[in-house]
C-alpha cells in the first residue's frame, strides 16, 4: 500500500545538504526551526521599528528642506541610498526604492 503525505522530521532527525560551493551543511530540526521562526518574528519587528524611525526622520528632514526653499528631493542623496543596496541585488534596489517612498513619498504626488 503506497504511503502518501508529506514528511516531517521530528526533532531528533537531521539531514544534511551540500551547498553549491560543495561544502556539506547540517539542516536544523523541527524544534531548531521553530526557533528560528521566533527569531525572524524578532527580526521583522525590529526592522518595523527602524523603518518607522527612518520614516520620521527622513520626512522631518524633507520637511526642514522644504521650508528653507529647498527641492523636495536630492537626486544625489537618493542615489547614495540606493547605492547601500546595491549587494543585495535587484530586491536591495526595490527596497530602498520603497524606503524611499516612505520618507518622501511618491515622485509626482503632492
Amino acid at each position: 500500500m503506497p504511503v502518501t503525505g508529506r514528511w516531517t522530521p521530528n526533532e531528533e532527525e537531521t539531514m544534511s545538504v551540500t551547498t553549491d560551493q560543495g561544502r556539506a551543511e547540517e539542516l536544523p530540526t523541527a524544534a531548531e526551526i521553530d526557533e528560528l521562526r521566533l527569531q525572524i518574528d524578532r527580526l521583522d519587528a525590529e526592522i518595523l521599528r527602524l523603518i518607522n524611525r527612518r520614516t520620521e526622520v527622513s520626512r522631518r528632514i524633507g520637511a526642514a528642506r522644504m521650508a528653507a526653499g529647498g527641492p523636495r528631493i536630492v537626486y544625489s542623496r537618493e542615489m547614495a541610498v540606493l547605492a547601500r543596496f546595491r549587494e543585495l541585488g535587484a530586491e536591495g534596489r526595490e527596497l530602498g526604492m520603497l524606503l524611499l517612498r516612505l520618507g518622501r513619498g511618491r515622485l509626482g504626488a503632492r
